[in-house]
C-alpha cells in the first residue's frame, strides 16, 4: 500500500539479539525496527543510529518502490538476519595512505514483503556506517525500474555545510553554512555539525549503474533521498539481481575526525584491473591557465594557445623542474564556434599548428609525458562514437593520462537514441554514471588513466578502478578568473570537510599571479601566495597541476621550490587541526621516502595555530623549511608577502604558525643525518 499523511511510528522490535549491529569499538549502533501505518497490519522498516549513546538519526524510512507499483517497504511478513565481522588491511596502489584498515561489523536483513524478498545490507565501522538494498532473482518477479524511499532524519539541531542540488552548474556552486532546518535541496557530501559537537556527513559509495542522489529537506531534520531521473522521468533502470550503491553516514566527535575517515573507500570492491603499475601519480604543467586568463584561446586564430612551439616550451619547463606531464587544451579540431553540446569535437585530428606526433615525441625525449585532453562539450553520444579511436591515437603516442571534460549545464548531456532522437540527461543521472564507467574501462584497456572534469560525484571507485585518478566536481581554481564572484577565502577550507570527503579533486592549486584583469575587469585570487603552496597538501589529488606561467613562478623562485619538492603520493596522512569552513591543517608523509609535508589554510580570519608534531618519526630530528605568510600579509591588500625560514624540530615539538586572512603555511620536514 502507499503511505499517506496519517503514517505514525510505532516501533516493533525484531526477535531478541537481531535488532541491531554496532561498530567494533561499540560507539556507533544501527538498529532496524518496524513502524506501523494507520492499518495495524501494515508495517514498514525504519532505522535509527546512535553515536556515543546519543540518538543521531531518528526513525527513518527504508525501502524501494519498483516499477512505480511494487512497494518493497510495506506488507512485511518475515525477517531473517545474518551477521559477520570483518577485519582486514589492504594496500592502495596510490592514495592518501598506503595501508587502509577495513574493520566493520555487518548484518544482512532479509525482509519478505508479501510474496517477494528484499535485503538490507548494513556495515558499521568506527568512523560511520552504510546500508544498501539488494533484490535477488525470484520467481514471479520482473523489475525494470526502482525509486527509493530512503530517509535521513537528524535528531538534533546544528549547522549544515552544503551546496545547492538545484543549480544549473551541477556541483560547481559555493558551499554555504546554514541551520540544518534552512537546507533546501543539497548535493552530497553534505556535512552537519550538531549542537552537541558531533560531526556527520551523508554521501554514497560504489555508484556504478544507478543515478546519484540529492537530499531534499522536508523540515524537522528530515531529508529524503531523491534519485536523479532520466529525461523521461524514470529514476533507476535495473534488472535482477539488483544491488544499490551504499548510503553512507560518516560520524566523528570532531571536524578532523571526518577527515581521517576511510569509510567511502572501504565500501568499494578491491581493484579489478590487476597490475596497475602503469598508473602514475605526479604533477603536470599545461596550456590552460593562460587561456582562462585571456592571454590565448582554445579556438584557432592568431592567439591560439595550443601550438607546437608553445607545447614544447611547456615541456622544457616541466623537464627543468622535474614535473611529470604537460597538458595542452585546444589541440584538436572542434573548438571554433559554438561547440558546447554540438557534435563538432574531433578527438582524432589535431588542428593546424599542433603537431601531435612531434609534441609527444619531444615530451618522451625530455622525460615528460604528454597529458591528453578530450573535451566532449556535453555531447556524450558523439564522444562515445569516437572514444575507441581517440584512445587508440593517444596510446600510440605514449599518452598515459587523459583529462576529459563535459562542459555545459547539469541537465544538458546529449544522448541520441537508436532512432536518432536527442535526449538531454543530467550529469549525475544513470546515463552519465554508465558513460563514465565505459570511459574508465576503455581507458584501462589502453593503460590510460582518467581525470574527469564536470563529472558525476566521486564515490570511492578509485579503489576498484585505480586508473580513475582524480576528478573535478566542484568549483576549481578557474572560478577565480571567470566566476562572479570568485572563490572566497573560505572556499578551499570548506572543500576539505565537504567535497574532499568523497575523494581526490583536481583543483589546480599553485597560481602565483593573484591580481590581474580580464577584459578590463579586475580579478583577484582570494588567497595569499603561501596559501597557494599549502593547497598542495590540504587538497588531496594524486595528480596536481602546476598551472601558472613560467615567468610568474620564476618571479618568486624561492617560494616555487615548495611546488617543485612536494609529492602527490603519500605513505600516510593525518588531519592535525581544523573546524569546518574555518581552517584545516594536514600532515602527509611521502610515499617511498622519509620526508613529511604540512599544509595549513584559513578562511578570511587570521589565525594562530599551535600544531604538535607528534606525527614525525620517533628519535629523528628534521630540518623544517617553513613557507608562511609575512607579518602584514592579507589576501586582499598584500597577498605576495611571505617568509621562508628553517628550523630543527622533532616529534616532541609544537609548531607555532600565524596565518594571515585568506592565508596559509606550507612546511617540508627533511630528516637530518
Amino acid at each position: 500500500m502507499r503511505l499517506g499523511i496519517g503514517v505514525f511510528f510505532a516501533l516493533l522490535s525484531l526477535s531478541a539479539g537481531a535488532e541491531g549491529v554496532s561498530s567494533p569499538d561499540g560507539s556507533i549502533r544501527f538498529e532496524l525496527s518496524f513502524a506501523q501505518t494507520e492499518d495495524p497490519s501494515e508495517t514498514y522498516p525504519v532505522y535509527t543510529v546512535t553515536f556515543d549513546d546519543e540518538e543521531i538519526i531518528r526513525p527513518s524510512r527504508l525501502g524501494l518502490r519498483a516499477d512505480d507499483r511494487d512497494d518493497f517497504s510495506t506488507g512485511l511478513s518475515r525477517v531473517t538476519v545474518a551477521r559477520k565481522t570483518s577485519d582486514t588491511t589492504w594496500e592502495q596502489p596510490w592514495g592518501e595512505r598506503r595501508f587502509v584498515r577495513d574493520h566493520n561489523n555487518q548484518a544482512i536483513y532479509t525482509l519478505r514483503f508479501d510474496a517477494f524478498e528484499m535485503a538490507v545490507h548494513v556495515r558499521v565501522f568506527d568512523d560511520g556506517l552504510a546500508f544498501r538494498y539488494a533484490i535477488p532473482e525470484q520467481d514471479g518477479l520482473d523489475i525494470r525500474t526502482v525509486d527509493e524511499l530512503t530517509q535521513f532524519v537528524v535528531n538534533r539541531s546544528g549547522t549544515a555545510f552544503w551546496q545547492t542540488g538545484d543549480g544549473h552548474e551541477g556541483y560547481e556552486h559555493l558551499y554555504q553554512a546554514t541551520d540544518i532546518d534552512d537546507v533546501t535541496t543539497a548535493h552530497t557530501p553534505i556535512t552537519l555539525r550538531l549542537d552537541t559537537g558531533t560531526h556527520l556527513s551523508f554521501h554514497e559509495a560504489a555508484l556504478i549503474d544507478y543515478p546519484a542522489y540529492r537530499l531534499i529537506a522536508q523540515g524537522d531534520g528530515r531529508f529524503d533521498v531523491d534519485l536523479r531521473p532520466w529525461s523521461d522521468g524514470t529514476k533507476a533502470r535495473v534488472s535482477l539481481p539488483f544491488l544499490s550503491p551504499w548510503r553512507t553516514i560518516q560520524l566523528a566527535r570532531s571536524a578532523t575526525g571526518l577527515l581521517d575517515s576511510d569509510l567511502i573507500l572501504n565500501l568499494n570492491e578491491p581493484n579489478v584491473l590487476g597490475d596497475v603499475s602503469w598508473v602514475e601519480p605526479g604533477k603536470y604543467a599545461g596550456i590552460w591557465w593562460e587561456i582562462h586568463r585571456g592571454l590565448g584561446t582554445w579556438s584557432t586564430g592568431p592567439r591560439h594557445a595550443a601550438t607546437t612551439a608553445a607545447a614544447k616550451a611547456k615541456i622544457d619547463f616541466a623537464a627543468e623542474y622535474g614535473f611529470d606531464g604537460v597538458l595542452a587544451e585546444g589541440w584538436n579540431i572542434g573548438w571554433d564556434g559554438d561547440w558546447v553540446g554540438e557534435p563538432i569535437q574531433d578527438l582524432t585530428r589535431s588542428v593546424r599548428g599542433f603537431d601531435l606526433p612531434a609534441v609527444a615525441r619531444y615530451a618522451r625525449d625530455s622525460g615528460v609525458r604528454l597529458v591528453g585532453h578530450q573535451e566532449t562539450g556535453g555531447h556524450v553520444t558523439h564522444y562515445e562514437k569516437q572514444m575507441d579511436a581517440a584512445f587508440d591515437l593517444l596510446e600510440r603516442h605514449g599518452v598515459r593520462q587523459v583529462k576529459t571534460g563535459y562542459v555545459g549545464r547539469t541537465g544538458s548531456l546529449k544522448r541520441v537514441d537508436d532512432n536518432g532522437v536527442t535526449h538531454f540527461e543530467h550529469k549525475d543521472g544513470q546515463f552519465a554514471v554508465r558513460h563514465h564507467m565505459t570511459n574508465i574501462l576503455k581507458a584501462a584497456e589502453r593503460r590510460i588513466s582518467i581525470n574527469t572534469h564536470e563529472p558525476v560525484k566521486d564515490t570511492g571507485l578509485r579503489r576498484t578502478y585505480p586508473n580513475w585518478l582524480s576528478r573535478e566536481g566542484s568549483r576549481g581554481q578557474e572560478f577565480n578568473v571567470w566566476g562572479d564572484p570568485g572563490n572566497p577565502p573560505e572556499h578551499e577550507v570548506m572543500l576539505a570537510y565537504t567535497r574532499l570527503l568523497s575523494g581526490p579533486m583536481d583543483f589546480t592549486p599553485g597560481v602565483f599571479d593573484l591580481d590581474f584583469e580580464i577584459s578590463g575587469k579586475p580579478r583577484r585570487v582570494q588567497t595569499t601566495l603561501a596559501k597557494q603552496l599549502a593547497l598542495y597538501v590540504t587538497i588531496y589529488s594524486p595528480i596536481q597541476m602546476v598551472p601558472d606561467m613560467r615567468e610568474n613562478y620564476e618571479r618568486y623562485r624561492d617560494a616555487f621550490q615548495f611546488i617543485v619538492d612536494v609529492p602527490t603520493d603519500w605513505e600516510e596522512s593525518v588531519a592535525l587541526a581544523g573546524e569546518v569552513g574555518d581552517f584545516v591543517a594536514f600532515a602527509r608523509k611521502e610515499r617511498g621516502g622519509d620526508d613529511w609535508y604540512l599544509g595549513a589554510i584559513t578562511d578570511e580570519q587570521a589565525r594562530d595555530l599551535s600544531l604538535p608534531l607528534g606525527f614525525l618519526d620517533d628519535g629523528q630530528s628534521y630540518r623544517a623549511t617553513i613557507y608562511s605568510d609575512g607579518p602584514d600579509a592579507h589576501w586582499e591588500t598584500s597577498p605576495y608577502e611571505y617568509v621562508i625560514r628553517q628550523s630543527t624540530v622533532n616529534n616532541k615539538n609544537t609548531l607555532e604558525l600565524k596565518l594571515a586572512p585568506g592565508g596559509g603555511a606550507a612546511i617540508r620536514f627533511e630528516p637530518e643525518e
